[in-house]
């Protein structure tokens, strides 16, 4: 029989965030190692590690060379930022976009998206990236739950239908996930942030996109 007599007594070492953050992330940059990310990439990654404690993860993720940069900017000029499911749209910093002039969009349970997505017979996941390609001129697409999205972008992209400042597109799932991200890491001529396999998710996706909002609220103050 096993035990169940755990000592359930916690002290915490500090109450304060910004200690217990600081922290975290000497653990991480200690575990992790060597790497080749440069240093705003690693800003990226090692909050996507603290998001998941997965540091596969981690090691597995994809820049290309001005993806930091454009979301950086894409923020600064005030451009939209598109979620494919409500839990991203729940965890961003939407502050930090509203205060530059953008706003963080998902459109996956309006009515009309899941009324058109029955009538094709298809998920509401590719309706909702046709309807925000439609409302918005680039911006930032963020992408952890739905392959389905992505695979979506990224059709609309090489029709010629939508350009998109930065793509973070990390979905999570057994189901044309790792694929999904292999179509991204492959697509040209549009800044990307992804990772290798199966996993992703909400939540290392806002982590990601928090990590650059966070880049871009630091260059505005610099700028002042």
């Amino acid at each position: 029989m096993a035990n169940t007599n755990f000592n359930t007594k916690f002290v915490p070492v500090t109450v304060d965030p910004d200690k217990i953050y600081d922290h975290s992330f000497a653990i991480i940059k200690e575990e992790m190692g060597e790497h080749s990310f440069t240093d705003e990439q690693w800003l990226v990654v090692r909050r996507v590690i603290h998001a998941s404690a997965d540091f596969e993860l981690g090691r597995s993720m994809i820049f290309t060379p001005d993806a930091i940069e454009a979301g950086v900017q894409s923020i600064l000029a005030g451009r939209h930022v598109v979620a494919d499911v409500q839990m991203i749209e729940s965890g961003s910093g939407r502050k930090r976009f509203r205060k530059h002039g953008g706003d963080l969009h998902c459109y996956i349970a309006d009515e009309d998206v899941a009324k058109e997505a029955k009538a094709q017979g298809t998920t509401r996941a590719i309706i909702s990236m046709q309807k925000a390609t439609r409302l918005h001129k680039g911006g930032i697409y963020a992408i952890g739950n739905a392959p389905t999205a992505l695979l979506e972008l990224i059709r609309l992209i090489k029709e010629g239908l939508a350009k998109p400042d930065l793509i973070i597109g990390m979905p999570v799932g057994f189901v044309s996930a790792a694929e999904s991200k292999e179509e991204l890491a492959l697509l040209k001529g549009i800044p990307f942030i992804t990772n290798k396999g199966r996993k992703g998710g909400s939540t290392v996706t806002v982590a990601a996109l928090n990590a650059i909002s966070i880049m871009a609220d630091e260059r505005a103050k610099e700028t002042k």
